[in-house]
């Protein structure tokens, strides 16, 4: 089952993220995308670390490639996040560029065929209106480009609002 977990920033979107893989099949592989680039990546990737300790997690890396990515017949995985890994493909020296959508789309596809459910986390970046660079807006695309494919492909859709699920599509566990 692919679940799709969107919402802005400190939405609470990754808790709910956390809280449904929880609710999933063992073992349960989180899927990290952020790179410790600087201290301010270092200390959300502790905080998130710290917010899923004791929970039967077991932390996969994965910056770019996740098409390559072979874990072993698995229960759950929960990508944390579509928007890091569409940077980390766009942006990245080891990343595909301009076939980062067709990279992305095949890495979860294969996570699919490794596990019985997959969560994906993304965010949502369209709603402040504000006119960007065109690099950004390249990402800003590319990112709803993935978020409209794989909620097409989801079986559940869940938008998180102020800690609130939402759910677009499909329903609660």
């Amino acid at each position: 089952m692919l679940s799709l977990v969107i919402g802005s920033a400190a939405s609470g979107k990754s808790e709910f993220a956390e809280r449904l893989a929880c609710a999933g099949e063992q073992p349960r592989i989180y899927l990290a995308t952020m790179q410790p680039l600087d201290s301010e990546c270092r200390e959300r990737i502790e905080k998130h670390r710290q917010a899923r300790a004791g929970r039967g997690f077991e932390t996969v890396e994965c910056y770019t490639g996740l098409s390559q990515l072979k874990l072993p017949k698995t229960g759950t995985v929960l990508l944390e996040c579509l928007s890091n890994l569409c940077a980390n493909e766009l942006y990245s020296p080891q990343g595909a560029g301009q076939a980062a959508a067709q990279e992305i789309l095949a890495g979860i596809q294969q996570l699919c065929r490794q596990a019985a459910q997959v969560i994906v986390v993304s965010n949502e970046v369209f709603a402040d209106g504000i006119a960007y660079p065109p690099q950004t807006q390249q990402y800003l695309r590319l990112l709803g480009q993935l978020n409209c494919a794989l909620a097409a492909q989801a079986e559940r859709v869940v938008e998180v609002v102020y800690s609130i699920p939402v759910f677009q599509k499909g329903g609660p566990v």
